[in-house]
């Protein structure tokens, strides 16, 4: 620890270099708290703060950060080489209301036994998909086979609320 520190009041004067016992004493004297908060510089940069209301508000600050950070969910949907047209309509609309609540949707083939010699059925199906799909999404990942399973990503188109708002008090 220096002898000699650079001083800086709680208002955010420059007091000067001072004994570093001189400081204290006067951070004392107004009941409040002597930080270091460069103790590279050369003195030392001190500073008269209530670091407890220091600290508090630095927890706010951060506590506001992650309240504003989107956290990307995703979703899976699972698919058979052989699905019908009802049950592909059925998961499309699931699909669809996961991308309108802004999750990601990894979107599954899966193949069993002899389905295996034609992963083509399993990409026509994704195709078809990512093709119904081109408005409300865009695919983040190209369809992919991996041992029995062949994966696609999609994720949703960004929307600007406040493009779309001001065009609806336009109208």
């Amino acid at each position: 620890m220096a002898d000699e520190v650079r001083l800086i009041g709680f208002d955010g004067t420059q007091l000067g270099i001072l004994n570093i016992d001189d400081a204290q004493q006067i951070a004392d004297d107004q009941g409040l708290d002597l930080v270091e908060v460069a103790p590279d510089a050369d003195p030392p940069v001190t500073r008269i703060m209530d670091y407890g209301k220091y600290k508090y508000e630095q927890e706010m600050k951060a506590k506001a950060a992650r309240k504003n950070q989107t956290k990307v969910e995703i979703k899976e949907m699972k698919f058979r080489p052989k699905i019908d047209t009802g049950d592909y309509e059925t998961k499309k609309k699931h699909i669809t209301r996961f991308l309108d609540s802004g999750a990601k949707v990894k979107v599954t083939i899966m193949f069993r036994g002899r389905e295996m010699a034609h992963p083509e059925f399993g990409l026509n199906i994704l195709e078809k998909l990512a093709e119904d799909l081109r408005d409300e999404a865009i695919i983040e990942n190209q369809p992919k086979l991996e041992g029995r399973n062949m994966f696609m990503l999609i994720a949703p188109l960004k929307k600007d609320k406040e493009t779309s708002n001001a065009k609806n008090e336009d109208a």
